[in-house]
């Protein structure tokens, strides 16, 4: 017998002996049992293909001559539903083994001449086991490999950071069946201030018995960082691999407690696991940095808006506020027309800025108490243009340009500054030229009092298809009727002194 016999895993493999021969099937019993296999034993080949087909068997070893059928036809019969049983053959002699060709066909490991020693029996029995158990271990591997590319896209549609540092927790220890885990994010190592908004300065999330999770966290943290290019750092039962960006500075720490010696296949498959969902978590981490700088450029755009807009009014106090009722009107008619939300934006700036080039007309003219003289409309007539001049080099601004531009063209070709007509005037222009007539009309001015909304409107009517595009001031006309819209405006615009006269 071996000398490592008592070494051997305790029922790691299980056995199943054929042969008609009782005596035989119960001395490879035991013999194999105190080798510390798990090994039943059949005499009846049909009874054994349906152990192997109902049961779980690693290793087969079977007797060639046997009734009602020999051991090649119980393997053929085998391997029409097992593919993975190792299966040793047993001859009385040598030359009543079956042909090579045919141990080959049926995929048999190899075959044993008995004997009164099992010394190459056991050698075989071995070399088996240490093939399965590479088998087991690239198995393993595979499925761990299969269940994290099926795990990770889950990680990609949770949106909230917590959730998504839970979630993680869980499915790594559903990978590795390690008992702890703990999840320690600091942002600080980005130097990302603004992610403390969105509320990452720093989170940890346990499971298990840690003592002090955000001293676990840290310590770990720091381990992996003194070393870049580690893909684990283990500390007795501690395994931490690191959280990197696409980049490679690592912004947080996976750390488990391991159950013993962990294979080194399960190592790989966390390591694996650790830098996909270093990924996942630094694209949000990404996204919502980038959502923080947005909100901040938007809100400096806004503010930027609202002052040039109050320099606009700042020009004249009897058209204070025209820029943000137009405004408010266009909104109303490119809803009314079923425009995507973006366009409606686009139709709300566009309206606060239309008349941004007036700043270059002289406060003369402006304010001047009565009608105009030919001269001056000419200056007035050119501040489309120098709107278009003031906005063109901002990049922010180049998708209201033509609103700014062609907001005083005529349906019929009759306006400024390019006499365009129908639609090859841009369809936000005709939008804002009809919110900002109705507004002028309704609104009081030092030369003339304003009109009522009836009066507008018919107004509006009559410049159906020559100053305006019919289908615009319908759905103008739609809104003024079917709304609030008027009530709206004086809550929306108290401080202007709108003089509208509701329906």
């Amino acid at each position: 017998m071996r000398k490592n016999k008592a070494s051997s895993p305790d029922k790691e493999f299980s056995i199943l002996t054929l042969d008609d021969d009782k005596i035989m099937t119960l001395t490879l019993q035991s013999y194999f049992q105190a080798l510390g296999f798990h090994v039943d034993m059949e005499n009846n080949p049909y009874a054994a293909i349906e152990k192997i087909r109902e049961g779980h068997y690693d290793i087969l070893l079977l007797d060639f001559l046997m009734n009602p059928i020999n051991g090649d036809e119980v393997v053929r019969q085998v391997r029409k539903f097992n593919k993975d049983l190792f299966i040793i053959l047993l001859t009385g002699h040598k030359s009543m083994a079956p042909p090579l060709k045919t141990i080959r066909e049926l995929d048999i490991q190899g075959y044993y001449e008995k004997s009164d020693r099992f010394d190459q029996l056991e050698l075989l029995v071995e070399s088996c086991a240490k093939s399965i158990r590479q088998m087991r271990i690239i198995r393993g591997y595979r499925d761990g490999l299969r269940s994290i590319l099926e795990k990770i896209p889950v990680l990609s549609r949770i949106s909230n950071m917590e959730s998504l540092l839970v979630r993680t927790i869980a499915q790594i220890r559903e990978v590795t069946q390690w008992p702890e885990g703990l999840i320690y994010v600091d942002v600080t190592a980005l130097g990302a201030d603004k992610l403390k908004k969105i509320g990452l300065s720093g989170r940890f999330f346990g499971w298990g018995a840690f003592e002090d999770q955000e001293a676990e966290g840290i310590r770990a943290f720091e381990k992996v960082r003194k070393d870049p290019d580690a893909l684990i750092v283990r500390e007795g039962e501690l395994c931490m691999a690191p959280l990197r960006m696409e980049s490679g500075t690592a912004f947080g720490v996976l750390l488990m407690r391991t159950s013993g010696e962990p294979p080194q296949e399960m190592l790989q498959l966390f390591s694996v696991y650790a830098k996909q969902v270093g990924a996942v978590m630094g694209n949000r981490i990404y996204q919502e940095l980038l959502k923080v700088q947005n909100d901040e450029l938007n809100q400096a755009y806004m503010e930027t808006i609202d002052l040039i807009r109050k320099m606009v009014d700042a020009k004249d106090d009897y058209t204070r506020g025209h820029s943000d009722r137009v405004s408010f009107y266009g909104v109303n008619i490119a809803r009314a027309l079923g425009r995507t939300e973006e366009y409606v934006e686009r139709v709300r700036i566009g309206g606060l800025f239309h008349d941004i080039g007036k700043i270059g007309v002289p406060d003369a003219i402006l304010r001047k108490p009565s009608r105009l003289t030919d001269e001056e409309y000419c200056v007035i007539k050119r501040h489309p243009e120098r709107g278009k001049q003031l906005l063109a080099s901002l990049s922010s601004f180049r998708d209201i340009l033509p609103m700014v531009e062609y907001h005083h063209e005529w349906y019929n070709g009759n306006g400024y500054p390019k006499g365009l007509s129908g639609n090859d005037i841009p369809e936000m222009a005709r939008i804002i030229s009809v919110a900002d007539a109705f507004d002028a009309m309704t609104s009081k001015r030092t030369y003339r009092d304003s009109l009522s909304v009836d009066q507008a409107v018919s107004e509006l009517k009559k410049g159906k298809n020559t100053q305006f595009d019919s289908m615009i001031v319908d759905a103008f006309i739609g809104v003024i009727h079917s709304s609030d819209l008027f009530s709206h405006a004086k809550d929306l615009f108290p401080e202007q002194g709108t003089n509208i006269q509701e329906v």
